[in-house]
């Protein structure tokens, strides 16, 4: 008998924490929602969650789930934990569009929704919001299932569209033309490191790492050799300490393209001992992204800058044959 009602005692408290856990679950939803006061489409509306808002079970009742719904991007530091007041609203969703930690293939089924919003992001007649809808849904999908085998990738591509928006926005201030990249205000790098945080030496992590780059590249360079010199070396050190990355190629090009520059630079500086030390290794690196990367488009700008170099043709400036 004491048996028996052991057995019972420990099916009921593994329902009851199933139970506590199913309450307390977190998700998202699909579509663009309304929030209502009660659950029943007649009621007042209090606030509407986009696609990727985060929400918290609180309560469920046939077809809808009562849910505290953070009405917020995510946060730059993980570790803040502080929201933007008013942000927060607890309400009734219908159950059909919410898609939680432990929905099956949720994290498939969200980062497909990422993706479509992705594309009608690129579309000229897409969604309007769809980039933002995009880039929430895919923190969802690291946020929700951090374990998933596409966590990295979501992590990054999340990160890769706040990128682009902030950088939009950087690149079309007069500040982005100055020669110190300490002028100007950059993109925001917290996400990108996150993504080499905590998926260290993945694929994702190397992209991540090139991003960053940006941030340290010159604006105008004046005709001066400092910036091509800095730049060229930082692109250098990025490709041998990421040889597997997709973006090694690029690098090693861009490497080689900004010592071609300084040739030019050199060569009006009057000084044609640095200026035959650029060819020199300009001629090294396209040689070595050209035969390392045939079949990508930066082998091949390879090739077509060491055919310059070969016959003299200035790779930077205003020179004509």
């Amino acid at each position: 008998m004491r048996f028996r009602l052991t057995v019972f005692g420990a099916a009921f408290l593994v329902l009851s924490a199933a139970a506590a856990f199913a309450l307390g679950e977190r998700g998202t939803v699909l579509r663009e929602t309304r929030i209502y006061i009660s659950p029943d489409a007649t009621s007042a509306r209090v606030g509407d969650a986009l696609r990727g808002h985060e929400m918290i079970v609180l309560e469920r009742t046939n077809g809808w789930v009562h849910v505290e719904a953070l009405l917020t991007d995510p946060r730059r530091n993980e570790e803040d934990d502080e929201q933007e007041e008013g942000k927060t609203v607890s309400g009734w969703i219908p159950a059909k569009g919410f898609v939680g930690a432990t929905t099956q293939d949720g994290d498939r089924i969200i980062f497909g929704e990422a993706a479509d919003s992705e594309d009608q992001a690129s579309q000229r007649q897409g969604r309007r919001g769809a980039a933002q809808d995009a880039m929430r849904l895919y923190y969802r999908v690291y946020d929700l299932f951090p374990a998933s085998p596409i966590a990295g990738e979501a992590l990054y591509r999340f990160a890769d569209i706040r990128w682009q928006i902030e950088r939009a926005d950087v690149m079309s201030r007069p500040s982005a033309k100055e020669r110190d990249p300490m002028l100007r205000t950059g993109m925001n790098e917290d996400f990108m490191k996150l993504v080499i945080k905590k998926f260290s030496g993945s694929k994702w992590a190397d992209l991540a790492a090139f991003h960053l780059i940006e941030n340290k590249l010159c604006g105008d360079w004046e005709g001066a050799a400092k910036c091509p010199v800095k730049e060229a070396e930082i692109y250098e050190k990025y490709a041998a300490e990421h040889p597997q990355s997709p973006d090694t190629a690029e690098a090693l090009y861009q490497a080689a393209w900004r010592w071609s520059a300084l040739i030019e630079i050199y060569k009006s500086d009057g000084d044609s001992r640095k200026s035959d030390e650029s060819r020199t290794r300009a001629t090294s690196l396209a040689q070595k992204t050209a035969s390392q990367f045939p079949q990508s488009d930066w082998g091949a700008r390879a090739q077509r800058l060491l055919f310059m170099l070969q016959q003299g043709i200035p790779a930077y400036g205003n020179a004509e044959d």
